[in-house]
């Protein structure tokens, strides 16, 4: 069996099953091998009732005392029974499994495993697993994975044909030179992959997962450095000179520029009236003032008789932007396109017209602005806003587009400057660490579940008086594994608790694109006041009105996405709002959120996170923003980062090609990496 072998290969596994694994992007058997586990179930000693914690997974081993009991709610069957040990009882309630009515029988002794949780003040346990005694004894001390799942595909037949694959196939060659695997302590790459599906021990699972992501961020800086070497003599064509209306617009401001804001403005300058083209990341804080730079970059341009573009992640976005260039810029003749998918065939064949023709000089836009259909004349500057949302690879399509123009991109995602600096190698790095005079603070709280009613009656209030807000769930729907609070369920609760007269709507991840752009657009109109949503909207959109920031389960984002969503408010005039909600009250938690309750510095928090999360935390919520490693994470692995990013530069062109010439499994990575995750 080879490992471009499609999964039809493997026991067990026939026409449809091969279909699920498809949608879940597995299409051969090495892709398989490197699905790797999003975590692991670990088996321990039953725990008594009197001991339990809310928040941890736990075994109880514990006889049932009362007669199950069965209910409805909201269309779900509901069983619920009380059970007990010598320290204590407990109620434990399952959803949809009417059968253990009949199966869980008074005075009988089980082991049952679940999530601790707290409701209405009691400890409880929901869904929990049931085992008898000798089911549980061999599964102790067992690190079992667990993979994400698609529809149609469970975690059992996952785990069967990942264990088929690596006890029949020819594993995957070794890359790493001995040198480095020595130097840097690493184990062998075929280890690493048996290991981190079926580990031995917690031990064995971190040395193997810190050998497959020190090859992630190997290859990655590979990458990158290739991309950089292109870049060294990129001299560009476009004769750009400093113009005064810039000046004059910045002297029309309603506020001054920062000190940060000016200095970054000068090295944009610098850049685009030099022969060499401009490759610069502006990472600014939320709230920073990055727009404007943008905006005076593309004046520039323009009044040169070039043409700009600017690509953001979301079309409400692109069509805040569009009028606010309208407002700012048209006065001084310069003229504006919107390009954006939800456009009719004929109106993206006017717009393509314009832009050839250059009727249009600043063109703004989604991934609609690098479609093959695009012609575009004399492109002197690209700037791409919220640039992780689209990698090196899309900027690369758009700066083609053009005669090597200028390169501006974007990031509010606080990373600290020494991993920014190994991120985005292919980048110089401008740093605006000053917010504007007239930004007021948000102000924090950091709550458990108890203070929510408090919190209701707060929005409602913040509503009344003309303002809006959001709430963001970690869910879309209600999972039988885990208590998080979920989107639709929310959203039907909060209807009821706020009335009829409060216009409520949920978003999330997997609605269409144009039902996510309408209720944005609603949003941003002010015709919906509570918007319920996932982390879709972290990015994308600006809505000066929207005062609170409620966020659900606080303790399931990881510091630097929380951070990003509280940005989504204070853009407006009033005073705003961010409300961390805690499911746990966990003090190692509580001490994490109070980082941001003490701080809005979104740099303080990212370097203070760091400091927290230890290599322990190996499969933690991911960070926002983050490049789409699929197991290296820029915070936890920074160690592993730099290590990898100086054995890749420290190679030697001699050692490259060797390297390239003995492993050409290598070079495929290097290729794959360039043509996928980037």
């Amino acid at each position: 069996m080879q490992l471009t072998d499609g999964l039809g290969k493997i026991k067990g596994i026939g026409e449809k099953t091969e279909k699920c694994f498809t949608k879940a992007g597995i299409y051969n058997i090495l892709d398989l091998i490197e699905y790797y586990p999003k975590g692991y179930q670990t088996y321990e000693l039953p725990v008594p009732i009197g001991s339990l914690r809310e928040g941890e997974i736990a075994a109880i081993e514990a006889s049932v005392a009362t007669v199950p009991e069965g209910k409805k709610i909201r269309g779900l069957q509901m069983i619920t029974c009380r059970v007990k040990d010598p320290s204590g009882s407990i109620f434990i309630t399952w959803f949809n499994q009417p059968y253990l009515k009949s199966t869980l029988r008074m005075g009988s002794r089980y082991i049952f495993r679940g999530k601790v949780t707290r409701k209405n003040g009691q400890i409880s346990i929901a869904q929990p697993k049931i085992y008898k005694q000798e089911e549980y004894r061999p599964l102790l001390n067992l690190m079992q994975p667990t993979y994400a799942l698609t529809d149609g595909l469970t975690n059992n037949q996952i785990s069967k044909a990942v264990d088929f694959a690596l006890h029949n196939v020819e594993m995957p060659e070794e890359f790493l030179p001995a040198r480095i695997r020595k130097e840097y302590d690493l184990v062998k790459r075929k280890a690493a992959l048996a290991e981190i599906h079926f580990p031995k021990s917690k031990d064995t699972m971190r040395e193997a997962r810190k050998r497959l992501v020190f090859d992630e961020f190997f290859i990655f800086t590979l990458v990158l450095n290739q991309l950089k070497e292109n870049k060294k003599t990129s001299y560009n064509d476009f004769s750009i000179v400093c113009k005064q209306e810039c000046e004059d617009m910045i002297g029309k401001l309603p506020y001054e520029l920062t000190n940060a804001q000016k200095k970054v403005w000068n090295e944009i300058k610098q850049d685009m009236t030099s022969n060499k083209v401009m490759n610069r990341l502006v990472q600014g804080d939320v709230g920073s003032g990055k727009t404007i730079l943008a905006v005076l970059g593309l004046m520039m341009t323009a009044l040169n008789g070039y043409q700009g573009t600017l690509m953001v992640p979301t079309e409400v976005l692109a069509k805040q932007h569009y009028e606010s260039l309208i407002e700012n810029l048209e006065p001084y003749g310069i003229r504006i396109e919107l390009l954006v998918g939800s456009m009719t065939a004929s109106e993206k064949k006017k717009a393509y017209k314009r832009i050839e023709a250059h009727e249009a000089d600043i063109i703004v836009g989604t991934h609609a602005l690098i479609q093959e259909k695009v012609n575009y004349d004399k492109l002197g500057l690209v700037i791409t806003d919220e640039q992780h949302r689209f990698g090196v690879k899309q900027r690369e399509m758009l700066s083609v587009k053009g005669e090597k123009p200028h390169v501006l991109v974007m990031s509010a995602t606080p990373i600290p400057r020494t991993l920014a600096i190994i991120l985005y190698g292919d980048l110089d790095i401008s740093v605006l660490d000053e917010l504007p005079a007239n930004r007021q603070p948000i102000k924090n709280c950091v709550v458990d579940t108890g203070y929510r009613d408090t919190a209701y009656r707060f929005i409602e209030k913040q509503v009344y008086e003309g303002r809006q807000a959001y709430v963001i769930c970690p869910m879309v729907e209600e999972s039988e594994n885990m208590e998080a609070e979920n989107v639709i369920e929310y959203t039907e609760k909060l209807r009821m608790v706020l009335g009829d007269q409060i216009t409520i709507e949920y978003l999330h991840g997997k609605m269409k694109p144009k039902e996510k752009d309408a209720i944005m657009e609603r949003f941003s109109k002010g015709e919906i006041k509570v918007l319920v949503s996932t982390t879709v909207v972290e990015v994308g959109v600006n809505v000066p009105n929207a005062t609170v920031m409620m966020i659900e389960n606080a303790e399931r984002f990881g510091l630097a996405q929380l951070h990003q969503l509280r940005g989504r408010v204070g853009r407006g005039g009033h005073q705003s709002y961010c409300i961390l909600v805690s499911g746990s009250r966990n003090k190692e938690t509580m001490a994490r959120l109070d980082i941001l309750n003490r701080s809005n510095d979104g740099f303080y928090i990212a370097s203070e996170d760091l400091k927290l999360r230890g290599p322990g935390d190996m499969f933690g919520v991911r960070q926002s923003g983050d490049l789409e490693f699929r197991l290296g994470d820029i915070y936890t692995d920074a160690t592993v980062l730099k290590n990898a990013n100086d054995a890749a530069k420290n190679l030697t062109e001699k050692e490259y090609e060797e390297i390239i010439s003995h492993y050409p499994a290598l070079l495929d990575k290097i290729n794959n990496f360039a043509s996928g995750t980037l």
